[in-house]
């Protein structure tokens, strides 16, 4: 390709050294990836929280919007250009995979404390929640430690902190900060995706966040509306069988959990002491 053609008022130069025919700019996380991936060297790879998204594993919340973090162990270099962070980390066996679309993605444990540095603790123990939970989980708490034993804390000790907050079974992030706020606000500790049964020992439901003493369920439902009226249907008749089983049901939403999430707490509280719950009785 001659300078002029490279030049062409046609192409778009989305980073240093790239040109593409595509007239849009690249908007998802995957498609900056993508469209950055020619660039890399045989030993650089996506990191930190750009490898943790491409993993599928949750990252902060709307407004912030993950960065595209490129490392290289030592003695390799990283990459230095607009639009990229480049990292180069300590001499290690590299623990990369391939992720969405074949893309070189460093291992998630190993990114997870990378974003120790940038994420706060919240955040921290969401993404912890994402790699632990689920039918087949990435990694185990376990796992997190040891990487935080090899490799160091960061900040005062905040990947500590957050592996010992983290709990298999949370399935999203507005989870794990219903089930912060509440422990944070003096209510006790609930259990997480427990199984509720009516008394003649049939199924009901699984609960997000169970108090099986006080017979309290307390789930996030994150819609604004009934996008879908055949499940909102059967969620309705999930919510009174709850009911029926002897269970008061309180559904935190969206709203609830905005600012501080007090509305969320109070709501919680009000159902315990109304089940006989007083505080002071958490630790016993």
């Amino acid at each position: 390709m001659t300078r002029a053609r490279l030049r062409a008022a046609d192409l778009e130069s989305p980073f240093h050294g790239i040109r593409s025919r595509d007239r849009a700019r690249p908007t998802t996380l995957v498609e900056q990836c993508l469209v950055y991936a020619p660039r890399l060297r045989p030993w650089q790879f996506f990191s930190h929280e750009t490898a943790l998204a491409l993993h599928g594993v949750s990252t902060p919340e709307w407004p912030y919007v993950p960065r595209i973090h490129v490392s290289a162990h030592r003695p390799a270099r990283e990459p230095r250009t607009s639009g990229v962070v480049g990292h180069r980390l300590q001499t290690r066996a590299p623990a990369v995979r391939s992720a969405t679309h074949g893309l070189p993605v460093e291992d998630p444990v190993r990114a997870w404390r990378q974003c120790g540095r940038l994420w706060p603790l919240d955040d921290l123990v969401a993404a912890a929640d994402s790699l632990v939970g689920g039918k087949a989980p990435t990694a185990s708490v376990e796992d997190l430690r040891s990487e935080i034993r090899e490799m160091g804390d960061v900040r005062g000790g905040i990947l500590r902190a957050a592996a010992d907050l983290a709990h298999p079974g949370v399935r999203s992030p507005r989870e794990t900060r219903l089930r912060l706020l509440l422990a944070r606000n003096g209510l006790p500790a609930p259990d997480v995706n427990a199984d509720i049964f009516d008394e003649r020992g049939n199924f009901v439901a699984e609960i997000d966040l169970a108090y099986p003493r006080w017979k309290v369920a307390v789930e996030y439902d994150g819609r604004v509306h009934a996008e879908d009226e055949r499940q909102f249907a059967r969620d309705a008749d999930r919510w009174a069988e709850i009911r029926a089983a002897g269970w008061d049901h309180v559904r935190v939403l969206n709203h609830h959990l905005r600012g501080d999430g007090a509305r969320a707490v109070s709501l919680a509280r009000d159902a315990l002491v109304r089940a006989g719950w007083r505080p002071g009785l958490a630790a016993r």
